[in-house]
């Protein structure tokens, strides 16, 4: 995944204002497991809201995560969070309806973390919102069925973080959901950056890009 233009969040907002005030655009923010897209797109969000001119809101990719049940019969509940454990279906349907915005709101998923699901009609998007900030790891993979999402987007971001830098918040976070060291490490390096590879190499390249890359996600 590659990307010509870098651009700071302060630098996003203020793009996404000035074309945000008279219709409504979606945005898609990308990144490898860890990289930080919750944290950019909560950053993202308050700085454009805090601008009084226009209304964003977040669309998390979490959201269409297949429940454990479902993953357990097709054999893949080792590998939640792969390309294949997700209703990509259901994510370009959402998509779809908000960025028609026919409706008075829209009710999405999220997906919670503490608990390893995701909870249905969990958020309200209302009709009033100007920017639709879609934030997740394969908005751009260039295989079927993802590579049908591209054009719902607006504009594309994506997220640079090195390796090294992935995995140390990765294993944070597995710590931090109370695993023990040796079985979060085991995920973080038979999935988390195995998913995290598949962001970075087979993802069709965004128009802009942030680093993110401090320790201090």
């Amino acid at each position: 995944m590659t990307s010509t233009t870098p651009i700071s969040v302060k630098e996003l907002a203020e793009l996404l204002i000035k074309k945000g005030k008279d219709t409504r655009i979606v945005v898609a923010l990308i990144g490898a497991p860890g990289s930080g897209k919750s944290l950019l797109a909560d950053r993202l969000q308050t700085a454009i809201n805090s601008s009084k001119m226009t209304v964003s809101a977040i669309l998390p990719m979490d959201g269409f995560h297949y429940d454990n049940l479902i993953l357990d019969q097709k054999g893949l509940l080792s590998r939640k969070g792969a390309p294949e454990t997700f209703d990509v279906s259901g994510l370009k349907t959402t998509i779809k309806r908000l960025r028609d915005n026919t409706e008075t709101e829209i009710a999405v998923p999220v997906f919670d973390r503490s608990l390893e699901i995701a909870r249905s009609g969990a958020r309200l998007i209302p009709n009033h919102i100007n920017v639709l900030i879609v934030e997740g790891n394969y908005l751009l993979l260039n295989r079927a069925p993802w590579n049908s999402l591209a054009s719902l987007f607006d504009y594309t971001v994506s997220i640079d973080v090195t390796e090294e830098e992935l995995r140390r918040r990765l294993i944070q976070r597995w710590h931090n959901l109370g695993l023990e060291p040796k079985e979060g490490e085991a995920k973080v390096e038979t999935n988390d950056l195995p998913n995290g590879r598949t962001v970075l190499t087979c993802s069709v390249p965004s128009n802009f890009l942030i680093e993110n890359n401090w320790s201090n996600q």
